[in-house]
């Protein structure tokens, strides 16, 4: 270094040099002194004025892989407030545990246990658009114990559902996705933290849950296993399993009064989700199978074993019947075939791991007073409708108009005690709303944190008649933003689907009361849209919708047009009985309902 003041002292220069020395050791100091906003663990004291958090902790799921790390929570409606606990099994240098709207690493609310290297801390914190990690300057995380046990570390905390802090998540009825990861160094500062540099995880549960006691069961309740057949997990990361198993010959009709899920021990981790489903009663014999669903040799008449009976999905709770109702089991005009899927996500690709994980079935043969049903809500699985390539946000939406419900449904209507949303991969949100008189009259049921891969029954807390002209609409978010070419609607898991579920009672002969655009408006469409691009040699009608859509230069406007077309052009509703066809009286055209408002 040249010192250019030749007037400039030796002392001065020493004062200089040793005043710039100890600004440095105050920045060095500061950098490893507690952050001002965290608690620091070792001065946590025990508060016996502090109520102690509603416990057991009812709820409860494992959040990674190895079962290392645990959440359960329980939730005070009272307070507005959820008590989670996280075990951790081996704690290196701490966790990070968050949430977000689809489980991205960024822009995330969190939680974060750390160490310094000679203290350990908790706070509320926050993730930015590229996974840096920031302390929050408001702490809505209230910590309340932490402790060794024999079986791992523990911590308890608090958090209320709102927090009016725009860096935290609201916890809302739907999927939460829940992120966690693992600390396998100490950190000087939280701010040295990236989310993208450690491990990290994704799992999906259904936080908020119906504030009401779990009814009691019959004294003849009898029970069936539909359970794999000690299937070996097979090391991939994702299997669908699917297995037939045959009820009794001659069964009597019982009503099924609860379902629960049975997990082999040690498979907690793996066993993603549940599926049973009733086969067509059309179908005289399925052939025995145990195998993969996606299995190009299966057999063809698994196709035809499509009418969910129950449905269960990682961090779900036995699901209950009303006390007045149940579903049908056996007996005429039943098939005596269900069919078991069970999804495994074994992202270790853990080998020679048996399981015999499914359902088990809570039946009596002490009839209830009504019959339940499970009903189709949303959108025909057609080519006819899709959504546009490289969309952040597009919308479709499905109808049961009020013209099949008058013909439908009895004069006392029916009662909506829980339902099943269901999307393909783009799906990101679900919502289907009551409508009558031309006003929306209630929400049915809502996620706008949707995912393909957590797909379980909701119990409603509070039941929805649905009286006869009724409209129910259904209207699912999708997102494309990955995809260079249409998603068209359809069976296969690249094409799409908007389904709603509905659990129900008194049964009616409604088993599905959905749509789709008609038909000719689309091939107006096409014809409009080819002709504006400049191409006037119209293939309308002459190859199928799926190379129809493929085939249109797709932009903004051809987008827009589209999006217009879905919202204001009759459609085709299908009003279907269980036998698959239309009411007698049905007309196929119709206009969309309209909503004031």
């Amino acid at each position: 270094m040249r010192i250019c003041n030749k007037n400039l002292r030796l002392q001065d220069v020493t004062i200089m040099y040793f005043t710039a020395l100890a600004a440095l050791m105050v920045i060095l100091v500061a950098s490893y002194q507690a952050p001002t906003n965290a608690i620091e663990l070792s001065s946590l004291k025990s508060n016996p004025s502090r109520p102690l958090p509603p416990l057991p902790m009812p709820f409860r799921v494992p959040l990674d892989p190895r079962g290392n790390l645990q959440l359960a929570w329980n939730i005070s409606y009272a307070d507005q407030e959820v008590y989670m606990e996280l075990r951790v099994t081996e704690l290196k240098h701490g966790v990070v545990l968050g949430m977000s709207d689809q489980g991205e690493l960024t822009n995330a609310d969190l939680v974060v246990l750390w160490d310094s290297g000679a203290n350990s801390y908790f706070g509320d914190a926050w993730s930015d658009s590229e996974g840096h990690v920031s302390l929050d300057s408001q702490q809505d995380y209230e910590l309340l114990e932490a402790k060794h046990k024999p079986d791992g570390f523990y911590l308890l905390f608090k958090r209320p559902f709102s927090t009016c802090d725009p860096r935290d998540y609201l916890i809302e009825e739907g999927t939460v996705h829940i992120i966690y990861g693992f600390l396998d160094k100490p950190l000087a500062s939280l701010e040295q933290l990236n989310l993208s540099q450690i491990h990290t995880g994704v799992q999906r549960v259904l936080m908020l849950r119906p504030d009401t006691p779990s009814p009691n069961l019959p004294p003849d309740v009898q029970t069936l296993d539909v359970v794999a057949p000690n299937v070996i997990i097979p090391n991939q990361e994702t299997t669908y399993w699917c297995f037939i198993q045959k009820l009794p010959e001659n069964m009597p009709k019982n009503h099924i009064v609860m379902y629960e899920k049975v997990v082999t021990p040690g498979n907690e981790a793996i066993v993603h989700h549940i599926e049973v489903f009733e086969c067509s009663p059309d179908v005289s014999d399925v052939p025995d199978y145990s195998g993969s669903c996606d299995d190009k040799m299966k057999p063809g008449k698994l196709n035809f074993c499509r009418h969910v009976l129950a449905a269960w999905a990682m961090g779900a709770e036995a699901f209950y019947y009303p006390s007045d109702a149940g579903l049908p089991m056996g007996g005429p005009g039943s098939s005596r075939f269900l069919r078991l899927e069970v999804h495994y996500h074994n992202p270790l690709l853990v080998s020679g791991r048996p399981d015999s994980s499914g359902i088990r079935l809570h039946y009596t043969p002490s009839l209830r007073r009504y019959d339940a049903g499970i009903m189709e809500l949303g959108l025909v699985y057609t080519p006819i409708m899709a959504i546009p390539p490289k969309q952040h946000t597009f919308y479709l939406s499905g109808y049961c108009t009020s013209k099949c419900t008058q013909t439908a449904l009895p004069p006392g209507g029916i009662y909506i005690f829980a339902s099943q949303l269901h999307t393909h991969l783009a799906g990101r949100g679900v919502r289907t709303v009551l409508v009558r008189g031309g006003k929306e009259l209630e929400v049915v049921q809502e996620d706008q944190h949707f995912s393909t891969h957590y797909q379980v029954s909701n119990i409603r807390a509070q039941f929805t008649q649905r009286n006869s002209g009724d409209v129910l609409i259904t209207k699912c978010t999708y997102n494309t933003e990955d995809r260079s070419k249409p998603t068209v609607g359809g069976f296969g898991i690249m094409e799409e689907m908007c389904v709603n579920y509905v659990h129900y009672y008194p049964r009616t002969k409604l088993e599905l009361c959905k749509s789709h655009v008609d038909p000719g408006y689309l091939q107006k469409y096409f014809n409009f849209i080819n002709r504006f691009h400049g191409n006037d040699q119209c293939v309308c009608g002459e190859v199928g919708v799926t190379e129809q859509y493929s085939q249109l230069q797709w932009d903004a406007f051809t987008t827009e047009v589209l999006d217009s077309l879905y919202n204001t052009a009759p459609i085709s509703m299908h009003c279907n009985q269980s036998n698959a066809r239309l009411f007698p009286v049905m007309q196929t055209r119709q206009q969309i309902p309209v909503v004031f408002g």
